[in-house]
């Protein structure tokens, strides 16, 4: 446990690492390539080197540097795994991991923690059936662990639900091009947090391969194209900025984020604009944004392609005056942990007037008090509530490790806003 304790904090300029979401993808890719691509500041959290493990696992050489990772490509080609591929509770490895197992050799089972066991699946393994793949829950209940025939692929048409989760039709993209007559993905429901999809078509463009798209309902990706080797740089990540940005709204300073503009494919990019809504001066510059504290007033915030933000609005909006309103964030309660629940218990915890519906959450400023923060293992509810620390005296903060999974060197970066 970590105790917060309130102190001035001073202008600051502050780096964050790289995107895991640009991370995940950007590794995939590079396994699929044609040879040996150089990735400059990728992350190295829990949940990447467990992407990173597992295609080790599958046969791919992988070294790791200090500020970068060499991958080996090998043109869509994986070794059999007899024994599982463990992907802990990271909800991105196991969804992308599970199409791309598809191309591999024989059956690949792909589990994880207790929680991933709840967490849902059933409407990528559904896609996958639809174009001739053996892909099944091995509980029958629509989560994993998941079992994977792999083989090759004709491909073909798919009708997809991304209602749960947009991962799923990044996985299936992802995996198109090794298919031999390509994948045409018609959306039906969804797709949620759609930003993400444009970073995985961002991903596949700049390693070659075309992606013909109508929106966000209508994809297709032509087989026989291959992931182009070559050097490729992930930019810093957003959801982690959107913390720094949320202490200075709260604390009153100004907080530049360095390396991120507003032209960045992460849709979290967009919470600054959020924060300006609540009162926060925000400033972008050629080397990063800045985000100045001001009078905070509530808001009420569609947050469907920002949903990593919800639980630091919602420590933000503790402060404001009146009642923000977070909407369209049902898919929440499928992710680390429920974050709609965990979120609004902390919160009344804090003597933070509080509630959620099946879709949302309403927040009303208040005066908080210090109490000691669960986290339910969930890396955003320690990182957002840490926020708190900055005003309310007696926060704690239970496993700080769990940052570890996205962030593992927040907790040095935070110290630094108290430093001159």
């Amino acid at each position: 446990m970590i105790e917060i304790r309130p102190q001035r904090i001073y202008n600051k300029e502050v780096t964050v690492p790289g995107s895991k979401s640009y991370t995940h993808r950007i590794l995939i890719a590079a396994a699929l390539s044609d040879g040996t691509c150089t990735i400059y500041n990728g992350l190295k959290s829990e949940d990447t080197l467990l992407t990173l493990s597992a295609l080790k696992h599958m046969g791919i050489k992988i070294d790791v540097g200090k500020n970068r990772f060499v991958v080996y490509g090998k043109e869509g080609v994986f070794k059999p795994c007899v024994e599982p591929v463990y992907l802990g509770n990271s909800g991105t490895s196991i969804r992308l991991l599970t199409a791309i197992a598809s191309l591999g050799q024989g059956v690949y089972t792909l589990t994880g923690t207790e929680r991933m066991g709840e967490r849902p699946i059933q409407d990528l393994l559904d896609g996958l059936g639809q174009i001739g793949v053996r892909a099944r829950s091995v509980n029958n209940n629509g989560c994993p662990p998941v079992e994977v025939k792999g083989g090759k692929i004709a491909g073909g048409s798919i009708a997809l639900k991304c209602g749960t989760s947009s991962q799923f039709l990044s996985a299936l993209l992802l995996m198109a091009p090794y298919t031999k007559n390509g994948i045409e993905i018609n959306v039906v429901e969804g797709p949620v947090s759609r930003p993400y999809v444009d970073m995985t078509v961002d991903v596949m463009e700049k390693l070659g391969v075309e992606v013909i798209r109508d929106g966000y309902e209508h994809f297709r990706v032509d087989g026989g194209q291959t992931y182009m080797a070559g050097s490729y740089m992930v930019e810093p990540d957003c959801s982690q900025a959107g913390y720094f940005w949320a202490a200075a709204a709260i604390s009153g300073a100004g907080i530049k984020v360095k390396g991120i503009t507003k032209k960045s494919h992460q849709g979290d990019v967009r919470f600054t604009e959020l924060l300006e809504a609540m009162g926060c001066e925000i400033s972008h510059e050629k080397d990063g944004i800045t985000v100045s504290g001001g009078q905070l007033s509530a808001i009420t915030a569609d947050m469907a392609d920002m949903p990593d933000m919800v639980p630091t609005l919602a420590v933000v909006a503790a402060f404001a005056k009146g009642t923000t309103v977070i909407e369209n964030v049902a898919h929440l309660k499928a992710k680390e942990s429920d974050r709609l629940g965990s979120v609004v218990k902390e919160l009344s915890k804090m003597g933070v007037e509080a509630s959620c519906s099946d879709t949302g959450m309403m927040i009303k400023g208040g005066t908080p008090s210090g109490v000691e923060i669960g986290t339910y293992g969930d890396h955003r509810i320690a990182m957002s509530f840490a926020l708190a620390g900055l005003k309310v005296p007696g926060i704690s903060i239970r496993d700080e490790r769990c940052v570890e999974k996205s962030f593992p060197d927040f907790w040095n970066v935070f110290e630094g806003l108290f430093k001159r």
